[in-house]
């Protein structure tokens, strides 16, 4: 049973028809991807690119959890637009009214013929591994791409849509990204897809997926998840994962401030287990911290917490920004290998260690005099083409400000501007990958409260090199 299906008619869609003279008396019919050829007359999309009306998204939640766990989808659900539906456990009592803020409900099919033999995990997984199949079986469509996630996933739609557009949706994709830390993967796997990170399945991925589905539930009955047990089909059909370092399941504890500080250079796509990390922005609650970062993000989505650093070599500065998010300054020149190493402000999922993690740390230390003042964005707005974002210094606790002189000018800087001249194109992300470069263009004085810099493509022969 489910609540009411809504139109699964595409306001996306712009089907185009062509003559062509040269064809018109062709008694053949030809098919190649979305374009159709018959009797001379050409249908189809003409290869139009991906665009949001082409992903069906599966959440897999449950109804005593929805209430809550909603917060975070509706985040980034669009109704209308987005298309698909959260897959519940059972059906939400008659008497409460189904959010309208909310993607439309289905409830799962009776998976109780199916083996489970992992003494630590939930049947539910076997549930949640299904949705892929029973969202095929709808047959919605104009679905180019199943994209699968946990009901406290939040997705930035435009920049998945930019990834999965780079991918050819005719051929078999399994597309996602690992766990950040290492005991996870060695645990679950390094070559499937974390669920709750969000993944994608092209639709010919998918119609093989769906042949063989049950059957590789029961052959893996001792898998704990979902998301394990799909990338044992996977297996069995010869489909790799495309890792995308978008797709963040933030296997954590702790701040991850490191980790949003030191993005990889790629858009970021996905953010999951917010409820078990500290708040992003320390003085606001979990959501309204990632309602802030989707502030900065709607005004420049493929720029969001890309990481660009560079010297102030009048002061001998280091200063770093992960766009849309934080400002660090240091007082002294580091090298860039250092700088795109992530300060380490959390710990393991599994065992709350120090590491190790599936990337490149440093220990953020407790002695202030060894740790970069930081700026959290303040407010954002459009100024032309670019951008203009204003970040304000964190507040320190007592006693955790550094008393040395050299720190004396940084603790000046009350606020740091980052201008952008242009909003970072999608095609970027189609050429070979360049971290963007930076630039201090005012506040020399010593003084001086606010310092501005500029982000914007490197110039030929420009890199972070100290003197």
């Amino acid at each position: 049973m489910s609540s009411p299906a809504p139109s699964i008619q595409d306001p996306f869609k712009a089907w185009r028809f062509l003559v062509l003279p040269t064809l018109k008396n062709a008694k053949k019919s030809v098919i190649s991807g979305h374009l159709k050829i018959t009797n001379g007359y050409v249908s189809g999309d003409f290869h139009e690119k991906t665009n949001i009306s082409h992903i069906l998204f599966g959440i897999g939640g449950s109804e005593k959890t929805w209430n809550k766990r909603r917060l975070y989808t509706e985040l980034w659900w669009m109704p209308n637009i987005t298309r698909g539906y959260v897959w519940l456990d059972q059906k939400p009592p008659e008497n409460e009214k189904w959010p309208e803020t909310s993607p439309e409900y289905k409830v799962s099919a009776d998976t109780s013929r199916f083996k489970y033999t992992c003494s630590y995990g939930s049947r539910s997984a076997l549930r949640i591994a299904r949705i892929v199949k029973e969202s095929f079986e709808l047959g919605v469509e104009n679905v180019r791409w199943f994209v699968m996630g946990d009901d406290d996933t939040v997705f930035f739609i435009e920049n998945l849509v930019m990834v999965l557009a780079k991918y050819d949706h005719n051929q078999m994709y399994y597309i996602g990204g690992n766990s950040e830390s290492v005991e996870q993967n060695v645990i679950h796997s390094y070559t499937m897809a974390y669920g709750g990170g969000g993944f994608a399945i092209s639709y010919p991925l998918a119609k093989e997926l769906v042949r063989v589905l049950d059957g590789c539930i029961d052959r893996y009955a001792s898998f704990y998840g979902s998301d394990q047990k799909i990338q044992g089909c996977m297996s069995e059909i010869g489909v790799p994962l495309t890792k995308e370092l978008g797709f963040h399941q933030v296997d954590i504890r702790g701040d991850p401030y490191g980790l949003l500080a030191a993005h990889p250079l790629a858009p970021l796509v996905s953010l999951h287990h917010l409820d078990y990390v500290q708040s992003i922005f320390p003085e606001l609650n979990r959501i309204d911290s990632v309602k802030k970062l989707i502030s900065s993000y709607k005004m420049d989505p493929g720029r969001t917490l890309q990481h660009s650093f560079c010297y102030d070599l009048t002061r001998n500065w280091t200063v770093s920004a992960s766009w849309g998010y934080t400002i660090q300054i240091h007082p002294s020149l580091i090298t860039a290998k250092q700088m795109e190493s992530a300060f380490r402000t959390f710990q393991t999922w599994r065992s709350s260690s120090n590491g190790p993690f599936t990337f490149n740390t440093r220990p953020m230390t407790q002695l202030p005099c060894l740790r970069p003042v930081v700026y959290f964005l303040d407010r954002v707005e459009r100024v032309g083409d670019g951008t203009l974002t204003t970040y304000k210094r964190a507040v320190q606790e007592l006693g955790k400000v550094c008393d040395q002189p050299e720190y004396a000018p940084v603790l000046a800087v009350q606020s740091v501007n980052i201008t952008t001249s242009t909003s970072l194109k999608p095609d970027i992300w189609n050429m070979a990958p360049r971290r963007q470069c930076c630039e201090i263009i005012k506040g020399e004085d010593e003084g001086s409260s606010v310092v501005q810099v500029n982000v914007r493509g490197c110039h030929q022969f420009e890199s972070v090199t100290p003197p």
